[in-house]
């Protein structure tokens, strides 16, 4: 299968007064066209500033990225001009953001916000892009949509701004869709609606995802790889199945001790000791080795190398030389 996506050794460090920080460190991944990759890991560990990095947005002018290649479709998109981003952003690459109260702008309504990236990106008449609009609306599971049209961000619930956020980003039919915790402060029934709304989507457009998350269960509903992120780098990437079935690093088996569950009764929750370093001040070796519990003398010492589990299952720690 064709790669739509190679990142390869991406690195985008903060300057800040404090000292450089090292939010992704070295990131490589593949994204086939038509699959889903899900980045996952706790706060912090470099996920949203990897996917703004895709599309070239991370913040300036302390922000910048420093090294590495991110191939789209056999294009290097970090040797392309602003004005050629803008051409790509929203057209070919689109990103779902955390929070559709705060993406979505509350002086504009409905209608105008669907329609700009149409009006921006194709090249229809007016009546054309309002069709296309109440279109988008009813795509996304939208009801009324000639009467949501003329209402307000406030107006909408949590789960109808999502998928107004989602009707925005897929008016253009996309090749790449980013979608930052996709589901936050969205309740497990509308969780499981938009969900499968993004599934339906990508099967009818061959549509290619990087989903960013927090939950495991998400990870195993949309995606068919996963890379885990620690202190800016992935420390270890599988297919799902694969990953569920054989997690190696400790970070990984930590993170699935976290996931109660449901056949085991327990008086306490498993959590992780610690908090993740100071990414202004990583410590030598590997980054998890102060939180690891079996750490050894070499893991303090040096960072390990990438090894291979097996065909497709790769991961960093010296647990496995």
């Amino acid at each position: 299968m064709k790669n739509l996506l190679e990142v390869k050794d991406l690195n985008t460090y903060f300057f800040t007064r404090r000292g450089v920080v090292k939010a992704v460190d070295g990131v490589s991944f593949s994204l086939g066209e038509g699959e889903t990759i899900g980045l996952v890991g706790e706060s912090g560990c470099g996920k949203s500033v990897t996917c703004l990095s895709i599309l070239r947005l991370v913040p300036a002018p302390a922000g910048r990225i420093i090294g590495g290649e991110i191939i789209f479709d056999g294009e290097n998109l970090l040797s392309k001009s602003e004005g050629e981003m803008r051409r790509i952003r929203g057209k070919r690459i689109s990103m779902i953001l955390q929070d559709p109260m705060t993406s979505l702008n509350p002086v504009f309504n409905i209608g105008y916000q669907v329609a700009e990236p149409i009006r921006v990106h194709q090249n229809l008449d007016k009546q054309s892009v309002w069709e296309k609009v109440k279109e988008m609306l009813r795509l996304v599971g939208i009801p009324s949509p000639e009467v949501r049209i003329k209402e307000y961000p406030h107006q909408m619930s949590g789960g109808m701004r999502q998928r107004i956020s989602g009707a925005m980003v897929l008016s253009c039919q996309p090749q790449l869709l980013i979608a930052d915790e996709p589901t936050t402060s969205l309740d497990v029934t509308i969780q499981a609606q938009f969900l499968r709304l993004l599934k339906d989507i990508q099967q009818q457009s061959n549509l290619s995802m990087i989903v960013v998350t927090h939950d495991f269960g998400i990870v195993a509903k949309v995606c068919n790889q996963v890379a885990v992120m620690y202190a800016g780098k992935i420390v270890e990437s599988a297919g799902v199945r694969e990953l569920f079935n054989n997690p190696n690093h400790p970070y990984t088996i930590a993170l699935m001790n976290s996931l109660p569950k449901m056949d085991v009764k327990v008086d306490k929750l498993y959590s992780i000791e610690g908090q993740p370093p100071d990414l202004a001040d990583v410590p030598l070796g590997c980054n998890f080795a102060p939180r690891c519990p079996e750490v050894r003398e070499i893991c303090q010492q040096q960072y390990p190398p990438q090894s291979v589990v097996k065909e497709g299952h790769y991961l960093n720690c010296w647990l496995t030389i």
